[in-house]
């Protein structure tokens, strides 16, 4: 079982910049796979970047490209996501995500509202 605990959310104002953290605990070896989503009201969660984590490679969503940058620290179990030049269209809740073929977790989420 893995805990996905998200940090770093809050208001910006457009143009500004948020780093947002993923801390993991516990073990699932099974897991390739990491990545961030978002959730704006009322519309659908959307894949933001994603991880492999064997090579890491990492994917972004194109209306995040250039802006958003996912990486992880091995050390400290922890994956963040850096947001710049942030947009009122960015405003959503963004959730944490661990997936292999066989398992899927994510974190609670946490808010990120950008203001125009």
């Amino acid at each position: 079982q893995v805990q996905l605990v998200e940090s770093g959310g809050g208001l910006v104002q457009a143009g500004g910049s948020l780093r947002l953290a993923c801390a993991a605990s516990g073990s699932d070896r099974s897991i390739n796979v990491m990545g961030w989503y978002r959730q704006a009201p009322g519309k659908q969660r959307e894949l933001v970047a994603q991880i492999i984590t064997d090579g890491g490679s990492t994917n972004y969503a194109d209306s995040v490209k250039g802006r958003f940058t996912a990486s992880r620290d091995n050390a400290k179990n922890t994956m963040y996501l850096q947001m710049n030049s942030l947009k009122p269209e960015d405003t959503a809740v963004y959730y944490c995500n661990a997936r292999s073929w066989i398992s899927n977790y994510w974190g609670q989420g946490t808010l990120v509202t950008v203001s125009s």
